[in-house]
């Protein structure tokens, strides 16, 4: 189903969650060739971008073939956010601009970002709102059911952000003290759709494509975003696509394709990132792409101590080759 984001019109309605480590440009471009709807960069730091951090800077920058894509950036003073934004509206060639409000790492909420906003709805409706008068990119913002189970707040917090003037918002049916733990709310999410008029995009457990169609059935989402099912498994995204569309889809991944897109993945981390990053988070990545298949503890063991790319290599075909 395809998806209008301000003037911004999407294919479909299935998202790449932003996740620190993985939705780098080198897994990105495998994702986009599954067919994503949006595709949400790393999240960035707004002081990053600002003091001329050149891997930060390194981040913003967006190839073609990646749109349409949402860089994600974190922060909490005002006047900050608002001149990173400025900054990725004027030398990004991304499509949308999102503000995290959701991430629960502690290094992220000690500072007062992330889901720490959360507690503060009013400093969180200043950055939104001061965002968008100064950028021509649509501005999203992702978001929890709230801080913890005592400050459920996702609905009035989504009703701020609706009037600040984001064109999107992206809800996690998670507080931040339960982290991944637990199971994901969907009726806070179902909650936060009837309340607002702007797209509502569901996240949370969504590890299979009737996880996906059942989260949209229940809350009336508009959309949904994948984040972790999607570790070493990007044709979920394919397959979430064609279930919504078709009520079909391609249940099983034969081993040449799993084997194929591992060592494509391998490549792009040599390409952007370097042999010695390749075979460090190779690590991993390998471990992903492998679970539940047979012996794959042992393979990431051998990955784990390989020291070269072409070990690295070796390692993959003899072990795919092995299973076929």
């Amino acid at each position: 189903m395809k998806l209008q984001v301000k003037d911004l019109i999407l294919d479909n309605n299935v998202f790449v969650a932003p996740m620190a480590g993985v939705t780098d440009l080198s897994y990105r471009l495998i994702l986009k060739e599954f067919g994503a709807g949006l595709i949400y960069t790393e999240m960035i730091s707004d002081k990053g971008l600002l003091y001329d951090n050149q891997k930060t800077k390194d981040m913003i920058e967006i190839s073609d073939y990646e749109k349409p894509i949402a860089l994600q950036l974190f922060g909490s003073d005002v006047e900050s956010m608002v001149n990173a934004a400025i900054l990725i509206d004027k030398e990004s060639n991304c499509d949308i601009i999102d503000i995290n409000m959701g991430c629960p790492v502690p290094k992220v909420t000690k500072a007062g970002s992330g889901s720490k906003l959360m507690t503060t709805p009013e400093l969180a409706k200043q950055i939104v709102s001061s965002i968008v008068k100064v950028v021509n990119k649509p501005v999203s913002v992702k978001f929890r059911s709230g801080w913890d189970h005592r400050s459920i707040n996702a609905v009035s917090f989504a009703k701020a952000m609706e009037e600040a003037g984001a064109s999107l918002i992206a809800i996690h049916g998670r507080t931040r003290t339960d982290m991944y733990s637990g199971r994901v709310d969907l009726d806070i999410i179902k909650e936060v759709k009837a309340a607002v008029k702007i797209p509502v995009i569901g996240n949370g457990d969504i590890k299979s494509p009737e996880d996906a169609k059942m989260m949209i059935d229940y809350t009336n989402c508009d959309g949904v975003m994948i984040g972790r099912g999607l570790m070493g498994n990007p044709w979920l995204i394919k397959q979430t696509v064609d279930y919504l569309e078709t009520g079909n889809y391609e249940k099983e991944i034969s081993i040449a394709t799993q084997k194929a897109y591992l060592l494509k993945h391998l490549d792009n981390l040599i390409k952007y990132k370097g042999e010695h990053i390749a075979i460090l988070e190779m690590r991993t990545h390998g471990a992903w792409y492998v679970k539940g298949l047979p012996g794959a503890t042992k393979i990431k063991t051998q990955i784990v101590h390989a020291k070269s790319v072409e070990e690295i290599v070796d390692i993959i075909n003899n072990y795919f080759d092995s299973i076929q």
